[in-house]
C-alpha cells in the first residue's frame, strides 16, 4: 500500500469535483476547491475521520468494500478506480456499478449529429449525455439534479407527470415495461452497487406499476422503432428509434431521427433553429 501516493490521488480527484456533480449545493462558505472530506465520506458510507486519515497518509489498510464506496463517491473514470486499487494494493476486481463514463468520441458523436435527437444512458436509465436537440424534443437534462436525470424514476416516481405520457411520448407504457424489465438483469450484473439497489426500492415502495412489472420477471421487451412525441411548441413529431450499445462500458445511445421529407422532419429543423432557450418542455 502506497499510503503517501494514495493520499495524494484521493485529494486530487476530491478537488476536482463540483457539488452540483454528486447533486450537492455549491454554498456561500465553501472555501476549498471540489468537495470536503465530510462529503466525501458521507458518499462513501464511511466516518470523515477514516477518510481523513486516508488524505492524511496514516489511515488504515482500505477493504474491498471502501475502495468500491469510494470510487463511486468521487466519480471515477474505471482506469482511475484500478489505480485507485493498485495504490491501496488490492486487486481491481469487476466493475462496481453501471459506468457512467462516456467516451469523448461517443460525446463527438453526439454533436455530429445536428438533424437527430441523441442522448446515453447508463445501464440503470441515468441519462448521462445528449446533444441540444435533444434537450429541445425532451428537456434539459443539464437544468436537472442528477436523480431527475433517471428515466426510471421519471417514469414510474414523477408526480406531476399524474398519468401523462412522459413528454407526451406515444409508447409511454411500452417504455415502462422496457424500464422494468431491464433494470432486473442490471441489479443481476451489479449486485454489489448500492446506488442501482437504492433505485430498484425507491421504485418498489412508491410506484404499484413497477411492482406489478418487477414481479413478472421478465428480462426483454420488444424494443419500439417508432414513437411520437406530443411537442408543445411544434405539435406531434414522429421519430425512427434506435439505440446502440456500447458494450465496453454497458451504455446506450438513443438516436431519434424523422422520415425525410416528412412533418416530423420539418418539426425537428424548427427544433433545432429555435434550441433550447425558447422552450418550456414540461416532464
Amino acid at each position: 500500500m502506497n499510503r503517501a501516493e494514495l493520499a495524494a490521488f484521493l485529494r486530487s480527484r476530491r478537488e476536482r469535483l463540483r457539488p452540483a456533480e454528486v447533486g450537492l449545493p455549491a454554498g456561500v462558505r465553501r472555501r476549498t476547491p471540489g468537495l470536503r472530506r465530510e462529503e466525501v465520506a458521507q458518499l462513501a458510507y464511511i466516518s470523515t475521520e477514516y477518510y481523513t486519515r486516508l488524505e492524511q497518509a496514516r489511515g488504515p489498510h482500505p477493504s474491498r468494500e471502501v475502495l468500491s464506496g469510494l470510487s463511486r463517491a468521487l466519480r471515477l473514470t474505471d482506469a482511475e478506480r484500478d489505480h485507485l486499487h493498485h495504490l491501496a494494493g488490492v486487486t481491481p476486481g469487476p466493475p462496481p456499478g453501471p459506468s457512467r463514463e462516456v467516451r469523448r468520441s461517443i460525446l463527438d458523436l453526439l454533436e455530429r449529429l445536428p438533424q437527430a435527437a441523441a442522448f446515453v444512458t447508463s445501464a440503470s436509465y441515468e441519462v448521462i449525455a445528449w446533444n441540444t436537440l435533444a434537450t429541445a424534443l425532451m428537456e434539459d437534462f443539464s437544468a436537472l439534479p442528477r436523480r431527475d436525470r433517471n428515466l426510471a424514476r421519471r417514469v414510474f416516481l414523477d408526480p406531476h407527470r399524474a398519468g401523462r405520457r412522459l413528454w407526451g411520448v406515444s409508447d409511454t407504457d411500452h417504455f415502462a415495461r422496457s424500464v422494468a424489465h431491464n433494470l432486473r438483469a442490471t441489479a443481476a450484473r451489479y449486485p454489489g452497487d448500492p446506488e442501482t439497489a437504492e433505485l430498484i426500492r425507491e421504485l418498489l415502495a412508491g410506484s404499484a406499476e413497477f411492482t406489478r412489472l418487477w414481479s413478472a420477471h421478465e428480462v426483454a421487451v420488444t424494443p419500439a422503432l417508432i414513437k411520437t412525441f406530443d411537442h408543445p411548441l411544434v405539435g406531434p413529431v414522429t421519430v425512427n428509434c434506435d439505440a446502440l450499445d456500447i458494450a465496453d462500458r454497458d451504455q446506450r445511445v438513443v438516436i431519434y431521427t424523422a422520415t425525410p421529407g416528412s412533418p416530423s422532419e420539418e418539426a425537428l429543423r424548427l427544433l433545432s433553429v429555435v434550441g433550447t432557450q425558447l422552450l418550456d418542455v414540461p416532464g
